[in-house]
């Protein structure tokens, strides 16, 4: 089928909910993407930060090949090995003792606010339920998550939103100070604001947001869809802080490209998701753990993987701070972890990224002026040079 009749198709069938590029891809391979046309394209994107492993990465796809020839379902109501390994191999590399299976990032926080409810709540009073979160926050778009997402925008035609949640500046100690009182049971908050412009925040902030918690027996939740498994150099970002959550949540990445997601959290918070309290009939299922399983085993096993992440981060930022260096007139700010960067520009993005895009490089444009960089962990040193030179013709324009 041409590019021209799937476009056509999806004008026709498909809800209108996404501006989507003019091209239809139909195989991958590493960094690479070939399009139905056969032309190739530079991914680093990865799928919006989830094909850590690059494309159709060999042990991912020999674990979901052997995996669907012997099961691919059969729900909840029975005991499932693959679950149990899953949950074990993070449980072993985090700070948590259990975790929910669930299907998607919203999935995951949803069951993350729901609990955090439930067991402040039982232990506290019913009083106890606010959840306070951060302006240009971003954690999903189901009615609880949405309403948990600091930003307007999203609000708009789906209000009103779901009580009991607060908006406070992001990386603000005295904002979150004054907002917390007898009824605040939970901060969620992601360590990079990833939609919301690739906003990182302080050590200082979190290591008070974490003593703040504890001292009025409020919960932290850390929303890690973006930046979990590997994404920033670390397993899980809030390992740079210094600090560990009572709840966090994992997505994206998690099984490199199969719907897969994750709550986890401590045992004695565990507790208050008794039998029927929660549920998803996908989550877990034998496929996508398989898929998991695959992905965390090769990016730990692979022992470099964290530590290049660090390293070719730490390269690209410079070489994006050298564009900012030569056009300051255009470029306001780099920032960034690992390799989840941003690059704040002084107008909208969104032409920047389709001249990247006919040039055969994938990135996009988030929070309306910041081109968003989160390529695969397998991304090299010529692959930053050949789209940094890319952004410099084209932001040289610009200037």
């Amino acid at each position: 089928m041409e590019t021209k009749k799937i476009i056509e198709g999806t004008n026709k069938y498909i809800a209108n909910t996404y501006k989507r590029f003019p091209v239809a891809f139909v195989k991958g391979r590493g960094m690479t993407l070939y399009s139905i046309d056969g032309k190739e394209y530079t991914d680093f994107l990865a799928g919006v930060a989830v094909n850590i492993l690059g494309h159709c990465h060999p042990k991912v796809v020999i674990a979901i090949q052997k995996q669907a020839q012997r099961l691919i379902h059969t729900s909840n109501h029975y005991h499932n090995e693959h679950a149990v390994k899953l949950s074990r191999l993070l449980c072993d590399h985090s700070f948590a003792d259990k975790v929910f299976f669930a299907n998607s990032g919203a999935e995951a926080n949803e069951a993350a606010i729901k609990i955090a409810r439930k067991y402040s709540t039982k232990h506290y009073g019913e009083k106890k339920y606010e959840i306070i979160t951060a302006l240009n926050s971003f954690h999903g778009r189901t009615m609880g998550a949405l309403s948990a997402t600091g930003q307007e925008k999203f609000h708009q035609g789906f209000q009103p939103m779901l009580p009991g949640f607060k908006y406070v500046a992001f990386n603000n100690i005295d904002a979150l100070k004054a907002a917390t009182n007898e009824s605040t049971a939970a901060v969620m908050l992601e360590p990079i604001q990833g939609e919301g412009g690739v906003k990182v925040a302080s050590k200082e902030y979190f290591q008070f947001v974490r003593n703040h918690c504890t001292e009025n027996n409020i919960l932290l939740i850390l929303d890690e869809i973006q930046t979990g498994l590997g994404r920033t150099g670390r397993f899980f970002a809030y390992e740079h802080y210094d600090i560990e959550p009572d709840i966090l949540t994992i997505a994206k990445a998690l099984g490199s490209g199969i719907p897969i997601s994750a709550m986890l959290t401590r045992d004695k918070i565990a507790e208050s998701f008794d039998q029927g309290s929660h549920g998803a009939t996908f989550g877990g299922g034998h496929l996508a753990c398989a898929a998991a399983i695959a992905s965390i085993e090769t990016l730990l096993e692979d022992g470099i993987l964290l530590s290049e992440c660090r390293r070719l981060g730490a390269y690209f930022k410079s070489a994006l701070l050298e564009i900012q260096k030569k056009y300051p007139n255009i470029v306001v700010e780099v920032r960034g972890e690992g390799l989840l960067l941003g690059m704040e520009l002084v107008r909208e993005c969104s032409q920047v990224a389709m001249a990247c895009f006919e040039r055969g490089m994938l990135i996009n444009c988030t929070a309306n002026n910041v081109l968003r960089f989160c390529p695969p962990l397998i991304v090299t040193e010529e692959d930053i040079d050949k789209l940094c030179a890319i952004l410099t013709e084209i932001i040289g324009r610009l200037s």
